[in-house]
This record gives C-alpha cells, structure tokens and sequence, in this order.
C-alpha cells in the first residue's frame, strides 16, 4: 500500500519539527517535504503533489490563505489542512472558501493533527472542536439576532442526508450509490438544499453544515 504523503509548511522550524515528530509515529504516512514560507510551501507542493499539505496560516511571502487557494486550484487532489492560533470565524471562513479541507488550532495539534490528516485525506472535513463550538455559537447568535427561524429544518429528510453527505467531501456519484438514487436525483436534491438554506455553493454549504452541527 502506497504511503500517505505530507508536506508541513510553517516558519518555525520548531513547530515544523514537533509536528514531523507526531507524524513519523505513523508508519504508512511519510512526510515529503517542509517549507518556511508561502512561496516555497506552493512550489513544493507542485513538485511533490502530496495527499495533504498542512499549512499554517500566517507564512511569510505568501500567507497561507493564498497557499491554499493556489494549491487547490492548481492541485484539486491534495487536501489542505490550515493550522491556525486564530479561533474567529473570519479566520476559518476565509480558509474554507479558499478551499481548505480542514482548519487546526496550534493549541490543540500535538491531540487533533492525526485525526485531522486522516479526514481531510479521506475526502472529509476537519475542524478542531474548540473551532466547531465557535462556528456554532457564532451561527445560534446570528439567527437569534436575525429572529429567523433555522432553515434546517425546512430540509426533507432526504434533503439533510444529501447536505451531510456532500458537506463530508462525497462526489454526487458516491452519494447515488449510497441512497441508491442516479446521480441527476442527487444533483436536484442539492440545489434544493441550496435554495432553501439562501446558499451559492459547496463551500457555504459545508460552513452551513459545520456551524449547525451536522458534521464536527
């Protein structure tokens, strides 16, 4: 079985050694390569294509909201992962939409790094759990302030199993196969989700679900 390859980009070296640490007590992960700044962590990435590039958030000479943004448009396949000491949801909203697959606060990496490198490698979405109570807390204050009603339950039952499906990471085909539906039901059950949550895409819709707990 092939490894699973990881690149660490952060500019402290001694946060790079810790993590490389954590890691190599995994004996089919390896990690391929470091970087101490954006620029280097994009061109690595580039060379190596790893499965998940762990990435913290603020890089010198590119931050690494951009690193993730240019990793994942250029390279859909590799998930990146953003380690972050910042727990506001500007933050972690930012991440996302720039195509991170999971967001990890330094505090907490030493406990939550593997599990962390094992979901977003496997198509899921990770965030720590201090991260997901402030997502959440921060979604129950918007809708009390608002006096909406929560438009999660609106959804059919089969509408919220689409929604935490796809806010898991899993293809339209994956998700027919699972319900077994075709993948044309999938595809109309999701832009219902979209219409009825006022969402635009797969990136709003995964904040969505994280923020009301549908996935941790």
């Amino acid at each position: 079985m092939a490894k699973l390859t990881i690149l660490l980009g952060d500019d402290h070296i001694v946060v790079r050694q810790g993590l490389r640490k954590i890691l190599e007590e995994r004996q089919e992960w390896e990690v391929v390569a470091e970087a101490g700044d954006g620029r280097e962590a994009v061109n690595q990435a580039l060379a190596l294509q790893p499965n998940v590039a762990v990435i913290d958030i603020s890089m010198p000479l590119l931050n690494g909201i951009e690193v993730t943004r240019q990793i994942t448009r250029r390279l859909p396949d590799v998930h990146v992962l953003i380690l972050s000491m910042h727990a506001d949801e500007a933050y972690i909203t930012r991440a996302f939409q720039a195509g991170a697959s999971g967001y990890l606060l330094k505090d907490s990496a030493d406990v939550d790094l593997i599990q962390g490198i094992a979901a977003v490698a496997a198509g899921k979405s990770y965030f720590s759990p201090t991260v997901a109570r402030v997502m959440l807390d921060d979604y129950v204050k918007q809708l009390a302030g608002k006096g909406l009603a929560d438009r999660y339950e609106a959804l059919s039952e089969r509408e919220r199993e689409v929604l935490q499906l796809v806010a898991e990471g899993h293809s339209n085909k994956e998700i027919a196969e699972l319900l077994s539906v075709s993948s044309s039901t999938v595809e109309t059950h999701r832009a219902h989700v979209l219409q009825k949550l006022d969402l635009h895409n797969t990136a709003e819709l995964v904040l969505f679900a994280v923020r009301r707990g549908v996935i941790s």
